[in-house]
């Protein structure tokens, strides 16, 4: 069976409805001709100059994304700057964008982390918008438990960090992939005991714990973002078959290339 970018955007968007993504958000097709063939499709979760020249390199047809290119809008495309010289690229290189972001969070990613971890989650973090997750772990030390996070996740320069006592005993986790500091409140009112995200800010985060809230683990937005990917990619595989070939880049595209 032969699948063009149509095809894959209507399967994507089966998966994971672009109506439950955040209303501040820009998901679907941001470069691409719709009737264009598909045989190749790679999967990362930014687009940059990296990920884009390797799917040029790979051969792909299609590039989907869990970041959108241009979540805060643009007037112009022109290749001086960063973004517009990768959609020229892409253009060139007849290599479509695609991206999943917040749509993909409300379905995926927090069933990703969960699932690499054996947290078994009952309910969303943020109720209102269905990002993030909540559920019960088998006991264990928050040492062991930050010990977990840094095994089951790629590896990367900035590593994993982990606040509170490295004794308290973790049964009950909160889970949101990417900056998840504007959760803090839910994770204590869910209570959790310890809370895993990325991106956290000094003062959210030693307020949080001075002021008895659970314990904490930051893991990269990058590392705690990419275990979606498989499960975008099976999910696509279960709806098109192997009428696409499929790969999943990893390359670390956190903006930290060394801890010194």
């Amino acid at each position: 069976m032969s699948v063009c970018v149509s095809d894959v955007m209507a399967a994507m968007e089966r998966l994971f409805p672009p109506e439950t993504a955040e209303s501040w958000d820009h998901v679907g097709l941001s470069v691409g001709v719709p009737g264009a063939p598909v045989r190749t499709v790679g999967f990362a979760v930014d687009p940059c100059e990296a990920t884009v020249n390797e799917a040029i390199s790979r051969g792909a047809d299609m590039l989907i994304t869990h970041h959108p290119l241009y979540l805060r809008g643009t007037h112009s495309v022109a290749a001086t700057t960063a973004k517009g010289s990768w959609t020229s690229r892409l253009i060139k290189s007849d290599v479509a964008l695609y991206s999943a972001h917040t749509n993909a969070d409300v379905a995926a990613s927090t069933v990703a982390l969960a699932d690499l971890l054996g947290v078994h989650l009952e309910r969303a973090l943020d109720e209102e918008t269905g990002i993030g997750g909540v559920g019960a772990i088998v006991p264990v030390s928050l040492a062991d438990f930050g010990q977990a996070v840094a095994d089951v996740l790629p590896e990367v320069p900035a590593g994993v960090l982990v606040g509170g006592d490295p004794e308290r005993v973790i049964k009950r986790v909160a889970i949101c992939s990417g900056s998840g500091d504007s959760l803090l409140d839910a994770a204590n009112m869910a209570g959790a005991d310890v809370y895993l995200t990325a991106d956290l800010r000094h003062h959210p985060a030693t307020d949080h714990l001075w002021n008895g809230g659970c314990a904490l683990v930051s893991a990269t937005h990058w590392a705690t973002e990419w275990p979606l990917l498989s499960i975008m990619a099976e999910r696509l595989v279960g709806e098109l078959g192997d009428s696409v070939d499929i790969y999943i880049s990893d390359i670390p595209t956190d903006a930290w290339f060394a801890r010194l």
